[in-house]
């Protein structure tokens, strides 16, 4: 699957944006930065998942007693 396949086809989408962002003249401190963020933000997005999955099992075994 190409990387289009997973970015909101909205326009004027910013992780779109981001995906398409010109890498050639960020120094490595800069590139390096960039992925400490893109790594706090994955870890954010995996949270707020386990936190979703996590809720949709305790709201289902509540209504199952």
């Amino acid at each position: 699957m190409d990387l289009e396949d997973y970015l909101p086809k909205t326009p004027g989408d910013p992780l779109a944006a981001l995906t398409k962002q010109d890498l050639d003249p960020l120094s490595v401190d800069e590139l390096q930065a960039r992925i400490a963020t893109l790594e706090a933000e994955i870890a954010r997005t995996r949270a707020r998942i386990d936190h979703a999955v996590n809720h949709r099992s305790s709201a289902e075994s509540l209504f199952k007693r």
